[in-house]
């Protein structure tokens, strides 16, 4: 791929962030809407009391954050190529320890219509979870763990 021309093709609608704070949904929600808008379809990954029917206290989250943007543009670019009336790509995701119900990644997709904003909502979670460096630390008890590919 041309540096020039991905550099060129990033939307500065788009916003990405990897943070050590709480996610917002209203901040991302705001990042994503535009008056073009038919639909913003946000999708929330939180931490769930179980992996696998094992009971889980908590998880850690670590990321190679330079590379982990770099991958969140490329995601924005592929939606862009497929689905170009996209207004805006927003994804967020947490590091460090978060306890049960504590969101882990926020992914917001601006669009006119709401079933390319669905398509490309589900493409952007599902590649990130294949493509970032993102790590996690699932906790079993205060002892027990086991690092895993995020996402």
């Amino acid at each position: 791929m041309n540096p020039i021309a991905t550099l060129s093709a990033l939307s500065t609608a788009d916003d990405f962030a990897i943070t050590f704070a709480p996610l917002s949904f209203e901040e991302v929600y705001t990042l994503a809407d535009d008056p073009a808008n038919g639909a913003v379809v946000l999708m929330s990954g939180m931490v769930r009391n179980q992996t696998g029917g094992r009971p889980v206290i908590a998880l850690e989250y670590q990321a190679y954050e330079p590379m982990a943007i770099a991958v969140f543009k490329q995601i924005a670019l592929e939606i862009r190529q497929t689905w170009s009336d996209v207004t805006h790509v927003v994804i967020h995701h947490r590091t460090g320890r978060l306890g049960i119900g504590e969101i882990s990644v926020l992914v917001a997709i601006g669009c006119p219509h709401r079933s390319e904003a669905f398509a490309a909502c589900k493409y952007a979670i599902d590649a990130l979870k294949q493509n970032a460096p993102i790590w996690k630390k699932e906790w079993y008890n205060e002892q027990d763990y086991s690092w895993v590919k995020c996402c």
